[in-house]
């Protein structure tokens, strides 16, 4: 008896193979492979899904991070000690990796659509472990350095998740052409259940999923507040230098109803703005005083701090990349800042009739200035001529006092407590990081009289949803940003919600069972088929118009019992050797 091997149709198939090609490294002419996928590959299809998922969140958390890139790079100078963009390898890297992921997922999901064997090249394999292992690395140093941060992506799913949801549902909707054509073909009752139901599962999910969707801008919009005031955080530190009077100037053009800075206490008592511990980044301290550049900001005296220019650093650092939009004269005025002191900062604010938060830092326990910092912080204020219900006062020290000597300041506190210890204290505001006061807490101290602000908001859609939120103000290194808000990015009724909602799940719910019912009537009639069969005939079919398409190959093997002839094997087969015009002998 003598069996044989099926003829084994090549077709040019260029999509295939580049499909293939690139995939497998399998650039060869293509023959179609109906074997299935092996375990090791199917190990590493799942490490590619896990991959992809993974760069997934890794990007979003960045996208939506935008707004505290400066705090970032603020982190990574406190780390350092010099001042860099350390966003913008992350962004290539990440936008890098995830649209390499990407493309290896629409390849396999190819494959899989027009039922090959997966089998991802090393060097693609290679790749995908490099961009798992960096994500991972990533996601742990984000997690111990800057962990406060994650707390971006609950808040960004706000004004996110409605949109979000209809793009997943889009896609999963999109992938029941691949599932359906999987449990269609497959003769494997089991393997066809868990694929159903694992898909369905999801599915059901997603439909669902609006049920936990909780958004603030899901509101009536009669209901809405009004806008939310904008605090200049340090000026406006994208067009200026942060906490110099030109940044302050630039804010004011950008109509913010209040300025914020930070204060510190020189060695005679007076107080003056400035962010960071020393001077080291936002003056010229190392050619000034360059044995000295390392000591405390408040180890200087006012003298000496009148030396140093405040604005040359912005120049060429461009912390913000905005230098090249400014004209020569901004530059010029730019580069003749110096150190501004908070009588200067009153001044200019009780001229603009603008409110003024600072927080004062204390100076070390040898200053000279130690005990007194909060008597020489007041009569700083008294000397100004600021009406005193412009001041925000937020150091907690000896509040008591200050209240004695200054009745007319804003009690504002920095630390989060209830409404009723807040009025227990006499105050009245409170500041704090927009990620320690949820929706709830916001209206919480709106009905108790507190008047909240949130900083550092600088991105529109979280302006957005601290204005449906009824956040009173905010603080912004961006107010020329959201001076172009006038109204929240979305709003949308509940009512339309659920109607936005339960069409797109009908719809989806409407397209999976058309694209199931298309594929099972597409596949019935091929099951009694064998898929070589099938092959051979279109290729005889095709072979009078165009013998370049199909090239046929015998290969017989002999056993035991001798060779039958040609006749023989194919009337075996089912093949009728003589009736086939297309075949010659």
């Amino acid at each position: 008896m003598v069996k044989h091997q099926p003829l084994q149709v090549y077709e040019r198939q260029l999509c295939l193979s580049c499909i293939t090609g690139i995939y497998g490294c399998r650039w060869k002419r293509y023959q179609r492979s109906h074997d299935d996928t092996t375990k090791w590959e199917l190990l590493w299809s799942l490490i590619l899904l896990f991959t992809f998922c993974l760069l997934l969140v890794w990007f979003y958390f960045w996208w939506e991070a935008h707004n505290d890139y400066n705090e970032f790079n603020w982190f990574l100078y406190n780390r350092s000690g010099e001042w860099s963009d350390g966003t913008v390898p992350i962004l290539a890297t990440t936008a890098a990796g995830f649209t390499y992921i990407a493309f290896l997922m629409v390849l396999a999901l190819c494959h899989i659509a027009v039922g090959q064997q997966l089998n991802l090249h090393w060097l693609h394999k290679i790749g995908v472990t490099a961009a798992l292992l960096t994500t991972i690395v990533g996601v742990i140093s984000v997690n111990q350095t800057w962990w406060e941060e994650w707390d971006v992506v609950p808040i960004s799913l706000q004004a996110t998740g409605p949109f979000l949801h209809i793009g997943a549902l889009a896609a999963v909707t999109a992938l029941s052409w691949i599932v359906a054509g999987q449990v269609a073909r497959s003769e494997k009752t089991r393997f066809q259940v868990v694929v159903l139901l694992l898909y369905l599962s999801v599915l059901l999910g997603l439909y669902m999923v609006p049920l936990s969707i909780t958004s603030p801008c899901i509101m009536d919009p009669a209901s809405l507040k009004q806008r939310p005031d904008v605090i200049g955080h340090q000026g406006a530190p994208m067009l200026a230098p942060e906490n110099t009077l030109l940044s302050f100037q630039r804010a004011l053009q950008m109509n913010v109803t209040g300025l914020e800075a930070d204060v510190a206490i020189s060695m005679d008592g007076v107080p003056f703005l400035m962010h960071d511990h020393s001077l080291q980044r936002t003056t010229d301290i190392g050619k000034v005083f360059p044995e000295r550049h390392m000591d405390d900001a408040s180890l200087f005296n006012w003298t000496d701090l009148r030396q140093l220019n405040a604005g040359q650093w912005f120049l060429k650092d461009d912390p913000f990349w905005t230098v090249h939009t400014l004209s020569q004269r901004e530059k010029d005025m730019v580069a003749n800042q110096s150190v501004c002191s908070l009588e200067q900062l009153l001044k200019l604010a009780s001229l603009h009739n603008s409110t003024v938060v600072f927080r004062l830092r204390r100076p070390l326990p040898e200053h000279p200035c130690y005990h007194s910092w909060i008597n020489d912080t007041l009569q700083a204020v008294r000397h100004s001529g600021v009406p005193q219900s412009l001041v925000m006062w937020t150091p907690d020290e000896d509040r008591a006092e200050v209240r004695q000597v200054a009745p007319g300041l804003i009690q504002t506190s920095v630390k989060k407590q209830s409404p009723h210890s807040l009025h227990q204290h006499g105050i009245s505001r409170l500041l704090l990081r927009y990620n320690q006061a949820s929706t709830q807490d916001i209206r919480e101290f709106s009905q108790s009289n507190i008047s909240l602000t949130l900083y550092t908001v600088n991105e529109p859609w979280l302006y957005s949803v601290l204005w449906c939120s009824g956040v009173s103000s905010v603080s912004s290194e961006a107010p020329q940003i959201l001076k172009k808000v006038p109204y929240p990015i979305w709003l949308m009724r509940p009512d339309e919600y659920c109607l936005m909602w339960v069409s797109a799940d009908l719809i989806s719910f409407a397209v999976v069972i058309g694209i199931f019912i298309f594929q099972k009537f597409r596949t019935s009639g091929m099951r009694s088929y064998n898929p070589e069969q099938i092959m051979l005939s279109a290729a005889v079919r095709r072979s009078s118009r165009d013998v370049n398409i199909m090239k046929e190959k015998l290969i017989f093997s002999e056993v035991s019992n001798g060779v039958g002839s040609a006749e023989e094997l194919y009337m075996e087969n089912g093949y009728d050797y003589y009736a086939n015009q297309g075949i010659r002998q």
